[in-house]
């Protein structure tokens, strides 16, 4: 039933997306601050445990509410906990709304507008970044959300839903990427930073479980895409950083619609002392800042980003299709 409940999620959330200070992210926001003040105590077990409680306990939690519905009301009534669970951690309208305003500034010649755009999506100074730039890390700070909010999600809720596990799946991913950076991003505040312990615990774990969903968008983007020069990018990006998820889908990206990725990594202009009542930015791995081959960035390569991922939403609901029926009819 996965397919149903991804197919109504998405369609949930493109009629009525979330709003950016929505009560799910207020709590995620504050239940990972809990954590990290009651069990970081600065100890490589300590880390280890504040991620455990973040991310694992509230994992738990969503798949023990799916098996307590199914078994006390039916699996219709689980196959709609399932949707409101990717309702809050899957979607396209969490981050594409800063992807249409910068195209929409660029489309009319407003560089100046779409630098302030960028910056304050990402939080990094765009000051002085030229037009094909600004293209660049739009496309970059896209794909990698899309991949995040969408593919990621996608692929951990599918793979455990085959054991009957979907929405810890889904809770799993975002959270486990969700505190890699919120941790990383709260270290900067004097008042209440995460230790080095917790950080590594975090990242450590997010690497791991992201491992899988990176290549598998990759793969979806090549299909969709240029398959074999894709495919190249990717071989070839993963000789020289082989442990990059975030370098696999950006060059799997560059290879599927011949665009030049990677370069100079923006610097973040959070300060320390803050705290921003808004999720935290996409970050670029700074492994995947070696430009990859192709065309320079240009406003119609934003176009084709859009098409691309479309494409690979496409192919994702046909396999999921085709599985169900053949789960239903074997």
């Amino acid at each position: 039933m996965s397919f149903f409940a991804i197919l109504f999620a998405l369609l949930i959330e493109q009629v009525r997306p979330l709003a950016p200070h929505n009560p799910i992210h207020s709590f995620s926001r504050g239940y990972a601050r809990w954590a990290s003040r009651n069990f970081d105590a600065g100890g490589r077990h300590h880390g280890w445990l504040a991620w455990t409680v973040a991310v694992l306990l509230p994992s738990l939690l969503a798949v023990g509410i799916h098996w307590a519905l199914a078994l006390l009301l039916g699996w219709p009534v689980a196959v709609l906990w399932s949707i409101c669970v990717l309702y809050f951690t899957l979607g396209f309208r969490q981050f594409s709304h800063h992807f249409t305003d910068i195209r929409d500034a660029l489309d009319a010649g407003d560089e100046e507008r779409a630098r302030e755009l960028l910056a304050g999506w990402q939080r990094v100074d765009a000051s002085e970044l030229p037009r094909s730039e600004i293209v660049r890390h739009v496309i970059e700070y896209s794909v990698l959300a899309a991949h995040r909010h969408v593919f990621g999600v996608l692929t951990c809720f599918s793979v455990l839903a085959a054991f009957g596990l979907g929405p810890a799946g889904a809770v799993l991913y975002r959270m486990s990427e969700f505190v890699s950076r919120h941790w990383h991003l709260r270290s900067l505040d004097d008042t209440q930073p995460a230790s080095a312990a917790l950080q590594g615990a975090a990242i450590r774990a997010w690497h791991l479980i992201d491992w899988l969903p990176a290549r598998t968008t990759a793969l979806a983007f090549a299909v969709v895409g240029s398959f074999e020069d894709a495919i190249d990018c990717w071989r070839n990006h993963a000789q020289r950083f082989p442990h990059d998820n975030d370098g696999v889908v950006l060059a799997a990206t560059s290879g599927a619609v011949n665009v030049r990725l990677g370069g100079a990594v923006l610097k973040s202009i959070v300060q320390p002392g803050t705290s921003p009542s808004q999720e935290p930015p996409v970050e670029v791995a700074q492994e995947s800042i070696e430009s990859t081959p192709g065309r320079q960035p240009e406003v119609a390569h934003l176009a084709q980003i859009v098409g691309l991922v479309w494409r690979s939403v496409v192919l994702w609901m046909v396999l999921l299709a085709l599985l169900t029926l053949a789960r239903l009819l074997g």
